[in-house]
């Protein structure tokens, strides 16, 4: 009988645990909605929390739903600009604008920019083609834009939407235009993201607005947990200064991402010595950050309890005399979860990993690495390496790479190795790496000049893994007219795709000699596609597919 009520959905929050699982699997969730009414109220929100991250959909006819909520003016402004109500949906089953819990202005905009260029008054652009209609075309439509854009946020004020994750990109005049639309409706209505948890801010340049909102983030909003700072190379104290009133307005802030490239970090540093930080601080990343002139790293980071992991990605003037030192007079563990390098700096590297090698967990070096470092590297990394990155090697330290690889082999998830214009290099890569994998990878993206012959070697080597994600980009030192020649295709599909050896597949032939530079993605052959789809296998774009390590660290720690 109680199997029964379950299925009759009387108890739709275990229904409801069990969908939660399928947060981020929006194929799934689509099914889910075709179950039953319950589970339908259940999974709508899901997959409504945040419908513009959803890369290359279909169609973009989310924006049409919301589009249904606008006001009657608001309608007549767009039949204005040649909209007729009937790109409006007559009706809706639920207040879609509510469930919004992910704002991202950049994706935003490109949304609906994707959106108009379906709709935009194509019956015009074929009765006047000369120039001038055209542009006049063009500027009718980022006036369009503006107020959807605009109208999009209105609406998710009034309808109430609880948005924990803000992420606020303005790097172009486009960005700067959209987001000065929206400002004062933000302002006006400080509820709107009073809760947030999650905040990025990516500003260049800053200005009187950008300067008015960081005011107002500090002056309404005091329970966020993350803060990720991407800010322009040059310098602006009044930026920083502002950066530091921010993080001491927060209660439980427990991850920070810094990437400030020049700016000496002094007032943002010190704000982590707030109360508040000292006992809540968890995550910090540094990201391009440059620490020549970083005087306070060791006094903060002894005054944080219970700091867990501190991640270095790309960062410049490790061997400067102020990092060394203080590194050197830390009193507390020094907690480096992540060390990505592009810098061949023999000391420094020393020193992180005699002080950080037991907690040591991603490691990647790229551009021009030399013998000692990858020495090092073996030396001091532990057991626990889950994450290796290598691009920018040579054949006389291939060979060390895989030593690594095989000493990290049990922890070992997440492998990318990137060798460009080197044939001779992706024979030997091929050859010999197919033999020293894990039995399963979460994670493996190679980038090579590929031989056909070392290819079929590799998959033979390594058809008894199991790998989730499989990226491989073939270099191609030719014309795409030769790509036949050398089609490597057809052993993916043999060793791979019949044999059901992975879950997501992505394959980029990328032709550098090409003026422009051309690449060939399988994604975008439908017919391949969806004969992998028949194998269980989800083709996706290469560069969707593809981990940036900025965006891999931040998810997850």
């Amino acid at each position: 009988m109680a199997y029964t009520k379950i299925f009759l959905g009387d108890l739709p929050e275990i229904i409801n645990e069990i969908i939660q699982y399928f947060q981020n699997d929006f194929s799934t969730l689509h099914s889910c909605i075709l179950v039953n009414r319950i589970w339908c109220r259940l999974a709508i929100p899901l997959l409504w929390e945040n419908p513009f991250s959803l890369r290359y959909p279909k169609n973009y006819r989310y924006i049409e739903v919301y589009l249904h909520n606008l006001n009657d003016y608001d309608r007549s402004q767009l039949n204005e600009y040649g909209i007729s109500n009937d790109s409006f949906l007559s009706n809706t089953l639920f207040n879609y604008p509510s469930f919004t819990q992910h704002l991202d202005t950049r994706k935003i905009s490109d949304s609906i920019e994707k959106w108009v260029a379906t709709v935009r008054i194509s019956t015009v652009k074929e009765q006047f083609s000369n120039i001038f209609v055209r542009e006049n075309v063009d500027q009718k439509s980022l006036k369009y834009t503006k107020m959807i854009y605009r109208s999009l946020f209105r609406l998710f004020i009034e309808k109430e939407a609880d948005i924990n994750t803000l992420e606020v990109t303005m790097l172009i005049d486009n960005d700067l235009e959209y987001f000065n639309d929206t400002f004062e409706l933000i302002l006006q209505n400080p509820n709107f993201i009073r809760n947030i948890r999650n905040l990025t801010l990516d500003f260049d340049p800053a200005n009187d607005n950008i300067t008015k909102f960081m005011i107002f983030l500090y002056s309404n909003c005091n329970s966020i947990s993350s803060l990720y700072f991407l800010f322009p190379w040059y310098y602006y104290t009044t930026t920083e200064k502002h950066l530091s009133q921010i993080i001491d307005s927060q209660q439980n802030l427990k991850k920070i991402s810094l990437c400030f490239n020049d700016l000496p970090l002094y007032h943002s540093l010190l704000s982590l010595k707030n109360p508040n930080c000292i006992n809540s601080l968890r995550t910090i990343i540094f990201y391009h950050v440059s620490f020549k002139d970083i005087v306070v790293l060791n006094e903060v980071l002894d005054q944080l309890n219970v700091l867990e992991s501190i991640h270095i990605l790309y960062c410049y003037s490790l061997d400067s005399s102020n990092f060394i030192q203080q590194i050197s007079n830390l009193t507390k563990p020094f907690k480096l979860k992540s060390l990505f390098m592009n810098e061949p700096l023999i000391k420094p590297l020393e020193l992180l990993l005699q002080k950080s090698g037991d907690y040591l967990e991603n490691f990647g070096l790229e551009d021009e690495l030399l013998q000692e470092i990858l020495e090092l590297s073996i030396k001091y990394c532990n057991s626990k390496i889950k994450f290796l990155k290598f691009s920018g090697f040579d054949n006389q330290i291939i060979y060390k790479i895989f030593n690594l690889i095989k000493q990290v082999e049990l922890s070992l998830n997440y492998l990318a190795i990137e060798s460009h214009y080197d044939d001779k290099l992706g024979s030997i890569v091929l050859k010999n790496l197919g033999q020293i994998l894990p039995t399963k990878l979460e994670y493996l993206s190679l980038s090579l000049e590929i031989n056909t012959n070392d290819f079929e070697i590799f998959l033979k080597n390594s058809q008894d893994i199991f790998i989730k994600k499989l990226l491989i980009k073939n270099i191609r030192n030719g014309k795409r007219e030769e790509s036949e020649k050398k089609n490597i295709l057809p052993y993916i599909k043999e060793y791979i795709m019949k044999k059901k050896r992975i879950k997501y597949f992505a394959f980029l032939e990328y032709f550098f000699i090409q003026t422009p530079i051309e690449n060939d993605d399988l994604f975008s052959l439908k017919d391949e596609v969806k004969e992998f789809r028949l194998h269980n296998i989800i083709v996706q774009n290469y560069y969707d597919l593809n981990i940036e390590v900025r965006e891999f660290i931040n998810e997850m720690y």
